[in-house]
This record gives C-alpha cells, structure tokens and sequence, in this order.
C-alpha cells in the first residue's frame, strides 16, 4: 500500500531549508489585530498632547506674568512641597516646552521663546502683585539650596525679563504703594503727573482705577 508523504519539497529546496521557513513564518506571524495598537497608542498620545495645550491656554487667562524655571533635578515630593507653597493665585505646570510653546505661539507670551530648551517647569501668576507671588518659590529655592534651579526666564506685560533682569520683577512696588504714589501726584503739579503718567502702564491703570473708586466713596458720603 503505498502512503503519501506528509510534506513535499521542491527540488530547489532540501528538507532543511524549508523547516528553516516554516519556522520564520510561525515566529514572525502576528495576530490579526496587531496593526491597530500603534494607532490606538498614536491617538491616546495626541489627546494628552492636546489636553495639555488647552490646560496652558486656560491658565493664561487672566495671567499677568509666565515665567519658567529650571526643575531639572528636582523630586516629586519638592514639588508637592513647592506647589503647597504658592498662593492660590499663583499655578506651577511641568509641560514639555513644545506644548507650551504651541499654545502661546502669536500671543504675547510668544515672548518666552528664549526658554524653549533644557527641563522646564511653568509659574502662571494670574495676580497684578508680582514680588509676592514670586517670592514663595525665591525662598523655597534658598531653603532647600537650589541654586541650579532659577529661573530660565519671564515675560510680563509682553516683555522678556532674562534671569539677569528678575530683580526689577521681584522690586516692583505693591499696589498699595502705587496708589499711594500715584494718587499723590495726581494731587500735585503738573509736573508730577507728567512722569506720573510716564510709569509703566499696570501702574498708570491702577491708580487710573483707585482714583475712580477714591471719587466714588467720596460721593457716597457726601
């Protein structure tokens, strides 16, 4: 009786060989479903990206400084301790320098663009009492010798303020002390109020604002 063989080789091929590509064809095989993991991956990744863009945006409204800092080194629990910190006011955010950039590209902030490389971590100040709100983390960065971890740089009022030039942020007057000196040179001669009127814009603003509120009392109690 005559049995029919179990496999059959061409005459090219020897037995050997052909093991050879039975075996490749078994180990590179992959399931069905395997090409729309990459995809799924793909797509969860530009959602973050995208979530991450619109977080950024969302904390510039109503920002008056973004600044950025140098965390590289730093520790979660520095972090945690940093964030606990920081006047309500005031919002700390590690997002990746594209992302951020993404979001204050042909804005104002666009001004921060020197700041795009190395590890940063992102200051909103959503408060015109800049020193106070830069103070916590000056002292969070002296307490704990983290001298490497400055500031990379800011931009305030659509200006660039290098890490040379942050002392002029962390002196500005209070605004208790901006009304007080612009409320006494509206009083005064002509003079004073012509340099009055020369001071950066947020201060002009607000003593703008406490004269208007100062006549309004006024006129209440009259």
């Amino acid at each position: 009786m005559e049995v029919a063989p179990l496999l059959s080789f061409s005459s090219s091929l020897s037995p050997l060989c052909h093991n050879r590509a039975l075996t490749l064809t078994a180990k590179t095989s992959k399931p069905s479903n395997y090409r729309r993991l990459p995809v799924i991956r793909s797509a969860v990744s530009r959602s973050k990206k995208e979530e991450t863009v619109e977080t950024v945006k969302s904390h510039l409204e109503n920002c008056h400084l973004l600044a950025a800092i140098n965390y590289k080194g730093l520790t979660v629990k520095q972090f945690q301790d940093l964030r606990r910190t920081l006047p309500d006011t005031t919002k700390l955010v590690v997002a990746k320098n594209t992302l951020v950039f993404k979001a204050i590209e042909g804005t104002k902030w666009e001004a921060l663009k020197p700041c795009m490389k190395g590890m940063n971590a992102w200051l909103f100040v959503q408060t015109d009492e800049i020193p106070s709100a830069i103070k916590p983390y000056r002292s969070f960065q002296k307490e704990r010798k983290l001298e490497d971890n400055d500031f990379a740089g800011a931009v305030f009022e659509g200006k660039f303020y290098a890490p040379d030039n942050f002392k002029a942020l962390e002196t500005m007057p209070t605004r208790a002390e901006v009304y007080a000196k612009m409320l006494g040179a509206l009083q005064s001669p002509a003079i004073n109020l012509v340099s009055t009127l020369q001071a950066p814009a947020i201060e002009v603003i607000m003593v703008l604002k406490a004269y208007v509120k100062k006549l309004e009392d006024e006129s209440n109690n009259a």
